[in-house]
Formats: C-alpha cells, structure tokens, sequence
C-alpha cells in the first residue's frame, strides 16, 4: 500500500523500542511502499538533524534514498488545501500525485481535509494506521 508520513509520524515509527516501529519495518520489508517528494526528503532531512544525532539521520535518509520501496514523487499541482499550515501542503501533494492510499500525520491541521471531496485524501493517525484491519502491523 502506498503511503506518505508526516514527520511528526516519521519521527514516532524509528526508533526500535516505538510501539510504532513496525510502520518503519513495513516500509523495509516491502510491505508498504513510501511515497515522497523533494520538499519532503528536505523536512526529513532538516528535522532529523535537529532531533536525533548525525548517525541516525543519515541512516534513516540512506534507507530511504536507497530502498526499491520508496516512491519518489513530483508534484506538478500545488491544490493548497491546507491553510492554516501551508507547510503541510506538501504531503497532501506528494500523496495524490503518488497514489497513496493514506496519509498518516497526528497533526490537527489536515482534519480540514475530511471536509473536502475533490480531491480526496485520505488522513488517518498513526494509531489508526496500526490497528486498520488486515494489517499486519
């Protein structure tokens, strides 16, 4: 399944004592595919440095620049549908012009979305994620 994760959420599913962990190894194992853009990789990138240690984020950013289970997307449509944090955009753009399924974020400011039909995006928390059924989390 196709999937795009705020980094709010990125932050949660690495470190291997998470309850949320398994998220990562999915992404890992091929189970689920990662759909991400450049401005994307970029918050990764500038987020990790800040809250983890260099090792870490370059782990995690080499595993994603090299898995055959990432999906690099570029948005050519910017739909702004996100006022309140134009910042969150981005993840509402990769995951439809990627396909995802779902876009999984524990931030407020997407719920927005749930109030608009075209173009549909599907935002679940990484709780719901975890407990959908049929999946192996």
């Amino acid at each position: 399944m196709r999937l795009v994760l705020d980094t709010n959420c990125l932050i949660q599913v690495i470190p291997s004592r998470s309850r949320y962990h398994s998220v990562w190894q999915s992404f890992e194992r091929g189970e689920n595919t990662l759909c991400v853009s450049n401005e994307i990789l970029e918050e990764y990138t500038e987020i990790l440095q800040k809250l983890t240690d260099d090792e870490t984020a370059e782990v995690v950013l080499s595993t994603i620049l090299n898995s055959p289970f990432v999906c690099f997307t570029t948005p050519y449509f910017k739909f702004n549908l996100i006022a309140a944090d134009p910042d969150d955009n981005k993840f509402v753009d990769c995951a439809l012009a990627s396909g995802a399924r779902f876009l999984i974020s524990n931030d407020h400011h997407y719920d927005i979305l749930k109030h608009i039909d075209y173009p549909k995006v599907d935002v679940i928390t990484i709780n719901e994620f975890i407990n959908l059924p049929n999946n192996n989390m």
